[in-house]
């Protein structure tokens, strides 16, 4: 009889382990030592979506500054959730629950303070034309607007067109195209001339179940993306005024 280990079986399919963390006690590890914000941080944890409303009015009349909880509380959950996400110890739906309770967290805030709440910055987001496989696409607009990014989501099937007239309209720090079949990813390269055509020059990130690196290396503008984990590291990036060449060193596998 064959001596099979069992473990990576067992966590391929969500089973826990006795000797293991789960990923409550992962996270309680990093929620912040403030009471009244880590209540916070653990309601969007939990995508508890009343909770986190009822936690930051309990945090506001203690004085907290209703903005000023966006980042310390809301953001700060997001952040634990995605981590965890990305290490393999939570999964898809973990991330969009949470990420539903968050955004109505901000909704609150901005609501009673009056003010806004700065974003780090705008993507437009889309799935070629031809083709309607969007769920990877959901998931990277999940991640990013975790990650405190504004996401501009043209949708599925979409023109090179609607791509151009979107960037020209909102001036994003970078786009990114899904395709799921190789007969829709051409497109690509179409709107990367067009991009280059009207003068500009950002990063286009590409992914999808089609598409390989030496396909995107193929246009000047293109940045691979396997993992939709991956995207915010590269929005956080381009903040950081890294150019294509030095995305590609870091993002693509070499």
């Amino acid at each position: 009889m064959l001596d099979i280990d069992p473990t990576g079986i067992l966590v391929r399919y969500n089973v826990k382990l006795e000797d293991e963390l789960n990923p409550d006690e992962i996270a309680r590890e990093l929620f912040p030592q403030d009471v009244l914000l880590s209540k916070i941080v653990e309601a969007v944890f939990e995508g508890d979506e009343d909770e986190v409303i009822i936690t930051l009015k309990d945090a506001v009349e203690a004085g907290k500054d209703p903005i000023s909880l966006i980042d310390d509380a809301l953001m700060v959950g997001m952040d634990i959730v995605s981590q965890l996400y990305e290490d393999g110890n939570l999964f898809l739906p973990d991330v969009m629950i949470s990420s539903h309770a968050m955004t109505d967290g901000i909704e609150y805030c901005k609501q009673i303070s009056g003010k806004t709440h700065e974003s780090k910055g705008t993507v437009v987001s889309y799935v070629v034309e031809g083709d309607i496989h969007d769920i990877g696409k959901k998931i990277l607009i999940v991640l990013l607007k975790a990650n405190g990014y504004d996401v501009i989501d043209l949708g599925s099937d979409v023109s090179t067109d609607e791509v151009i007239n979107a960037v020209l309209k909102y001036k994003p720090i970078m786009l990114t195209g899904t395709s799921l079949m190789t007969t829709t990813m051409y497109s690509f390269m179409e709107v990367n001339n067009c991009l280059l055509e009207n003068g500009i020059h950002i990063p286009f990130i590409c992914g999808g179940g089609a598409v390989t690196q030496d396909f995107v290396m193929n246009y000047e503008l293109g940045i691979y993306c396997e993992d939709a984990a991956v995207v915010p590291k590269i929005a956080d990036m381009i903040l950081e005024n890294k150019n294509i060449d030095e995305l590609r060193e870091q993002f693509h596998v070499h």
